[in-house]
């Protein structure tokens, strides 16, 4: 009984946050989309996420951000899984903010080769990405389970400088706040979504540098600091890979604790510390500090919001074959075949093994 009525409970929430989505969005997408046309989708993403999580415990946090930063970039149209860019030039992933931080990507490989044998040529790229997010939240936040409005097309363009408007970790309060209501969201869903810190590793380069700023301003803890240049070489650059969990108590474990350490002057990037720093952002942090279901029942509803920045839709984009690469303009049955022998072929794609 107890089951039962978490299950209602769990849709009740999720209706109530699509009523909440912007009226464009609500036409677009919806809950079940696939029930008819691919019902064992979920399911089937679901298996691979488990999968990989009982071998890596860190590609949760991976799918999470994996997620963010494709909805960040022509929203979220999965192409921050482009490893070629048609038109030319370097795609998203590959751009600094992206490379070589970004992982899962052979996990999406895993769950769109098994979504092919299931039911082809039917489930995006996009949606992939955003029930592994979800299932990624649930697997880590004791059962946070949420319903995800799905029918996400996929886009054919990914560029370099599209990364670089993705919100940085040395970027400022306001250039937070701005950077997140640029794509529609609050700044209290920014606060809300920075929560995903708790989860994951950043490399050195994200935060050594800019953090002996902040240990001569007071407002880094010196022992915490010291630790920190104890781990990262001297010469840290971009491709230095060292890397520390950014919740250093629960890394594993979707929690408030970011919110604990922040107040504490433990946060590892500028950006996380700059949440302190302004009145207004500084009261969303003591709030979810102080309450961590009032901070994963926001969160859910902050995912539910950003998986609907800028979808394509009906017939819009594509359904990629490969999430990789876009389809190519007349795909023939052989074609198509080399395609689903490519995803199922070991070691495409090694990032799954980094921790």
């Amino acid at each position: 009984m107890a089951s039962s009525s978490s299950s209602l409970a769990g849709l009740l929430l999720t209706a109530v946050l699509c009523l909440q989505l912007p009226v464009h969005s609500r036409a677009q997408l919806r809950v079940g989309f696939y029930n008819t046309t691919c019902p064992n989708a979920e399911a089937i993403v679901r298996q691979a996420v488990t999968a990989a999580f009982a071998t890596n415990s860190g590609v949760a946090a991976g799918l999470i951000r994996l997620h963010f930063h494709d909805c960040f970039v022509e929203g979220c149209d999965s192409s921050v899984l482009l490893s070629v860019n048609p038109g030319g030039g370097t795609p998203e992933r590959d751009a600094a903010p992206n490379n070589p931080s970004l992982r899962g990507f052979a996990l999406v490989d895993a769950a769109r080769a098994a979504l092919e044998q299931s039911c082809p040529r039917t489930v995006s790229c996009a949606d992939i990405l955003a029930f592994a997010a979800r299932d990624s939240v649930n697997i880590t936040g004791s059962n946070a389970f949420y319903q995800v409005p799905s029918g996400r097309r996929d886009g054919n363009l990914s560029t370099e400088a599209g990364a670089f408007t993705l919100p940085g970790p040395n970027l400022t309060a306001d250039g937070l706040v701005s950077g997140f209501r640029d794509r529609g969201l609050t700044a209290e869903d920014m606060v809300v979504l920075s929560g995903s810190h708790t989860l994951g590793r950043s490399h050195c380069n994200s935060f050594i540098v800019r953090n002996r700023e902040r240990l001569a301003s007071g407002t880094i803890s010196p022992a915490y600091q010291a630790l920190l240049e104890a781990l990262c070489p001297a010469n840290t650059s971009q491709f230095t890979n060292v890397t520390t969990e950014i919740d250093l108590s629960t890394p594993v474990v979707l929690d408030n604790n970011y919110y604990k350490l922040v107040q504490l002057n433990l946060g590892l990037h500028f950006s996380d510390d700059q949440l302190i720093r302004n009145a207004t952002l500084k009261g969303f942090v003591d709030a979810f500090a102080a309450n961590e279901t009032l901070w994963k029942e926001k969160f859910i509803a902050a995912m539910i919001k950003m998986g609907n920045i800028a979808p394509k839709t009906g017939t819009q984009g594509e359904i990629r074959l490969n999430c990789s690469i876009v389809n190519p303009s007349s795909s023939s049955s052989s074609g198509y075949a080399g395609v689903i022998e490519m995803l199922r072929r070991p070691g495409s794609d090694d990032k799954l093994a980094m921790g």
